[in-house]
């Protein structure tokens, strides 16, 4: 057999191997790597292209390695999982790095950390002052936690007492010209719905580059010619107008009556109809 197929041989026994190894140990191997599992990846990797390329080495003793290399890592983070102890010995614990607006340079030192890196690292995170921060954590894997001081903390609806709401993911309707007919089952509508939608803003299907519908049935359109301006979705604005203009109309309804308990009745439903507003409107103007 040619060396060029027995190499490509191992390297797809290599590949697969390896595949299957790092799937077993998790996707934290590719988002969160600690110390240990840098050291892992590292060897287990050379370990792959080494059993692939030398041709007169022992196959089987390169897949022992892989192995081992494999079930310590992997009985470890079992223990880890059941033993503080063990996962600050392996994988380390988070070190403060600024407190109150105040750098610890000591912290720094023992990371092995200077103050242009840990700068470069906050404003990653679009913090500029050091003073604004309350604290700043260095995790195990080398990211940077930052809570900043309350004064400079983002405003929320919450902190004006605005009720708001969970929003729900956008489906995409249109890719390409080409109409995707699941999306729009999963929110309860169909092709006739969005060809409609289109001829209201004068748009064929064929022109439509992406289109998403939200939660509120809005549609969104971007064309394959920038230079088109298509009206921003009203269905939003259309429905809040909608329900005051209700309103409205329950009080008229209430002021023109003279019977007592129609009266009664109109008053009521109008008071109602106020409340279902009042919860309705953060949904309807974000």
């Amino acid at each position: 057999m040619p060396d060029w197929s027995v190499i490509a041989i191992r390297s797809l026994g290599a590949l697969i191997m390896l595949f299957l190894l790092t799937r077993i140990l998790g996707k934290k191997q590719i988002s969160q790597l600690t110390f240990f599992e840098y050291i892992l990846g590292i060897t287990l990797g050379d370990l792959a292209g080494f059993i692939s390329t030398d041709i007169e080495a022992n196959y089987l003793h390169g897949v022992v390695a892989m192995l081992v290399w494999f079930l310590i890592p992997l009985v470890v983070e079992l223990l880890a999982l059941k033993s503080k102890k063990m996962r600050q010995l392996f994988e380390g614990s988070g070190r403060v790095m600024v407190k109150e607006g105040k750098v610890l340079e000591d912290n720094l030192k023992k990371e092995r950390l200077s103050l242009d890196e840990l700068l470069e690292q906050m404003r990653g995170k679009n913090v500029f002052n050091v003073a604004d921060v309350e604290f700043a954590v260095m995790e195990t894997n080398g990211e940077l936690s930052i809570l900043l001081k309350k004064e400079n903390q983002p405003l929320t609806p919450k902190t004006f007492g605005i009720k708001s709401v969970n929003e729900v993911e956008p489906q995409t309707v249109v890719m390409d010209g080409d109409i995707l007919d699941e999306p729009l089952a999963t929110i309860g509508l169909n092709r006739g719905w969005l060809t409609t939608e289109l001829e209201k803003i004068g748009v064929s299907v064929e022109n439509v580059f992406l289109a998403q519908v939200d939660a509120y049935q809005q549609l969104y359109v971007d064309l394959y010619d920038d230079k088109i301006k298509v009206p921003a979705p009203q269905g939003k604005a259309l429905l809040l107008a909608t329900l005051k203009k209700t309103q409205a109309d329950l009080e008229l309804f209430a002021a023109a009556t003279r019977n007592e308990e129609a009266k009664l009745m109109y008053e009521r439903s109008s008071q109602e109809m106020a409340s279902v507003i009042d919860s309705l409107t953060p949904m309807l103007r974000g």
